[in-house]
């Protein structure tokens, strides 16, 4: 055991560095037979234990207690009050293990030689005072020690740095003398507790049975949960929440995972269910949110426009045939995670010009790992602050700004890369501070115990051929584990089959899910359609001029427009040209998805795109007619193009103000180039819509696989037949045509009911 070195020659300050410790003070002052005084807010067996050698030889301690609450701290969730902290955190295993016999040996020492009194009135008396009298000799230091290994300075390492001073005056050591006599002797002030720390100590060395121990093991382990559930109702079977539809509709081990979600945002201020795909994270969510709309909390869901209608389902004002739960009349409101880049304009019925966004107790971001990635603000060359990134929208906006907020997160999969992408998803239940969780986790920084845990999983990952699962436990922290314990609800298909096996056997068991097959059609089974390379070649020497207006700026006004987008917030994060020329190679790619969700959805975009190459060829032959100089043009807007592509909406809501006169515009080449590019598209067109459903490959094939489906029997034990089939698209003009030629054949053919679910909603 390492201790502080020894203090100079000439300074009377102990501070557990390098001016000495009070342990060593004590060590080398206390004489066999001496009466001791003390005064210290804690006292710990330890500390004892760390002195015993030096206090088994005195003649009397008189102990008093500076505060209060190590007497008798009555918890009223409890029958039984706690009684003095006598142990001591952050000592070595080995240490704690020694527990009982420095337990016993405590006792016996008070017992012979120890009276302890302490203080009625909580934060009455403040000083630290050791005052040692060897027959006549007295000796004494003061300070903020207390009787504690580390604020004696006696632990190995990590010992408080204290202030203390050894009082060198007889008429000030005898003046402390009095001072503590007449406090001890004070029966208004202090009280005699040493029958009541006995029978603490007594506790800690007695023996108990395993069943005892087994039993207390559990209900500390368990006790802050139930605390919990009951300060929150849950346990209470009279609570509303267990009268709502959707409590009702759910199975035991979601109605847990409610449970556990709603303790952790009322402790935390924020939870991430992170339950496998299938398991029902958007029903738990809807009990959560119902729960908090019971005690009128006002309630956003933020989710991807795909899946808007996955809530919007739900709400009240809808008034659905479709919605299960239109009794619990749910009154949230839905914004996708788009509508943060946006200032202004409709989400639904809701104008975001004038929404309140600080106003909402609880947030539920769906699918909450598109903002894993913190970005931040960028400046333009000129130093102007460039739009702020969704991340920080919704940080400053929501869940910093106005009422406190709540956070409940949704995600399969809150991690992607590394342990940073869950970093800054716990940032939104903390507002940003890094050290939310030290005093109620004892985590100090979020962000280390996360870049730790990120550096012990890189370097066990590196040794590909002896990895085991248990060496990368044991790397982690507790820190680590705590976190994800106390904010994640996680839980897989595996787990609920463990725990929850009578639920899943009346369900008739999970569906055994078949690897994926990739599989790459044909497009034209008459193989007249050109490739898809040959395809990527031809789009790819387009010009698209209808997305390009600026290309034909008059040099005369080109600075006019430059200033004019300078001025326009929207557009700092690109000048005009760049977010113009991003648009084209957008639109390019677009095309390619189309096509790549079927041939139709490719044909009706080229046809979208041609219609308005024609309409703006109208505005400029009338220009060109009658020269009407304040004739305008603007960029595309959201409703002419493709609104189900959200990278593409949110660079068209980039500088959707900025317009421009023809009269400023070279209109001839520009028109030259438009019809050009309506030549090629229509052409295009033209191909594609000749691929009717007879020569559409991919139809054909989908048919068979629908077909194949539908006379295997489903691998649930019930061995049922499938009855129905729900097809996934990207597209709403693909699942359009699909329906249009699959679910007429389907239930003539097969008896099959046939739904399909795109990113904007179902058939």
């Amino acid at each position: 055991m390492t201790h502080a070195p020894a203090p100079p020659q000439d300074s009377g300050i102990r501070d557990n560095r390098s001016r000495g410790a009070v342990g060593e003070f004590l060590r080398s002052q206390v004489r066999a037979g001496a009466e001791l005084s003390f005064v210290s807010a804690y006292f710990t067996i330890y500390a004892y234990h760390a002195l015993h050698g030096t206090l088994d030889q005195i003649a009397h301690l008189r102990f008093l207690f500076g505060e209060p609450r190590f007497v008798r701290t009555v918890d009223s969730s409890h029958d039984q009050g706690k009684a003095f902290t006598i142990g001591e955190e952050g000592l070595h295993l080995t240490t704690l293990l020694s527990q009982r016999p420095v337990a016993r040996a405590c006792a016996a020492w008070i017992a012979q030689k120890v009276e302890i009194r302490s203080v009625k009135q909580a934060g009455l008396l403040h000083g630290k005072l050791y005052h040692v009298n060897n027959a006549g000799i007295e000796e004494a230091i003061l300070g903020s020690s207390n009787f504690t290994v580390r604020g004696l300075g006696l632990a190995p390492v990590g010992n408080n740095i204290e202030l203390n001073l050894v009082v060198d005056s007889a008429r000030d050591r005898r003046d402390l003398k009095a001072w503590f006599d007449e406090l001890w002797n004070s029966p208004d002030l202090v009280t005699d507790v040493r029958d009541e720390v006995l029978q603490h100590l007594r506790q800690l060395y007695a023996n108990h049975a395993p069943q005892l121990v087994y039993y207390k093991t559990l209900f500390h382990l368990f006790e802050r949960y139930l605390d919990e559930q009951r300060r929150s109702d849950l346990l209470d079977l009279g609570t509303q929440i267990i009268d709502t539809e959707i409590w009702r509709a759910l199975y035991e081990f979601q109605k847990d995972g409610v449970k556990g979600a709603i303790n952790k945002i009322l402790r935390h201020n924020g939870c991430i269910i992170a339950d496998s795909v299938g398991l029902g994270k958007t029903f738990e969510a809807l009990a959560v949110i119902k729960y908090f709309e019971l005690r009128n909390d006002k309630v956003l869901v933020l989710c991807p426009k795909k899946l808007r209608e996955n809530w919007t389902i739900y709400e009240a004002r809808n008034n659905s045939p479709l919605n299960p739960f239109l009794r619990d009349r749910f009154s949230y409101t839905v914004l996708s995670h788009t509508d943060l880049s946006r200032e202004e304009g409709f989400a639904g019925e809701i104008n975001l010009a004038t929404l309140n966004w600080g106003n909402y107790d609880l947030v539920v971001i769906d699918e909450s790992h598109n903002f894993r990635n913190n970005v931040r603000s960028r400046r333009d060359a000129e130093g102007n602050l460039v739009r702020r990134s969704r991340y920080e929208r919704l940080m400053e906006d929501i869940v910093k700004s106005g009422v406190k907020t709540k956070v409940l997160l949704l995600s399969a999969t809150p991690v992607n890369n590394d342990l940073r992408d869950l970093r800054n998803q716990i940032a939104f239940l903390t507002s940003g501070e890094d050290a939310a969780f030290k005093e109620s986790l004892g985590v100090e920084s979020v962000e280390q115990t996360l870049n730790v845990a990120q550096r012990m999983f890189s370097e066990w990952s590196k040794h590909a051929g002896e990895r085991r699962t248990t060496d990368l436990l044991e790397r982690l922290s507790s820190g680590f584990f705590t976190l994800l314990d106390e904010l994640t609800i996680a839980r897989s298909r595996g787990h609920i089959k463990r725990y929850y096996g009578a639920t899943i056997e009346a369900l008739g068991g999970f569906p055994e899910r078949e690897r994926p097959r990739t599989i790459y059609p044909a497009i034209d089974s008459a193989g007249l359609f050109m490739s898809y390379d040959k395809l990527n070649d031809e789009i790819s020497n387009y010009r698209l001029s209808l997305f390009n207006p600026t290309r034909y700026v008059k040099p005369e006004f080109r600075e006019k427009y430059e200033q004019a987008g300078r001025r326009d917030q929207k557009t700092r994060y690109f000048n005009q040209g760049l977010r113009e020329q991003s648009l084209i190679g957008m639109m390019k790619v677009n095309f390619l998805k189309r096509l790549e969700s079927s041939v139709a959805s490719f044909a009706v975009t080229l046809q979208r795109t041609v219609a308005k190459i024609q309409a703006l060829e109208t505005q400029i032959t009338e220009f060109r007619t009658r020269h009407q100089a304040e004739i305008e043009v603007e960029p595309p807007s959201l409703d002419s193009i493709d609104p189900e592509d959200e990278e593409l909406r949110d660079l068209l809501l980039i500088g959707r103000r900025l317009k421009f006169e023809l009269a400023h515009l070279d209109v001839d080449a520009w028109l030259r180039d438009l019809q050009s590019d309506k030549r090629q598209l229509h052409s295009l067109y033209l191909a594609a819509k000749d691929v009717d459903a007879a020569r559409d490959a991919k139809l054909a094939l989908l048919k068979e696989l629908i077909a194949a489906k539908a006379r295997t029997p489903t691998t649930d034990k019930l061995d049922r037949p499938n009855r129905k089939v729900l097809v996934f698209t990207a597209f709403a003009d693909t699942a359009t045509y699909l329906y249009a030629q699959i679910a007429p054949w389907a239930r003539q053919e097969l008896g099959l009911h046939v739904a399909l679910v795109t990113g904007t909603g179902a058939n």
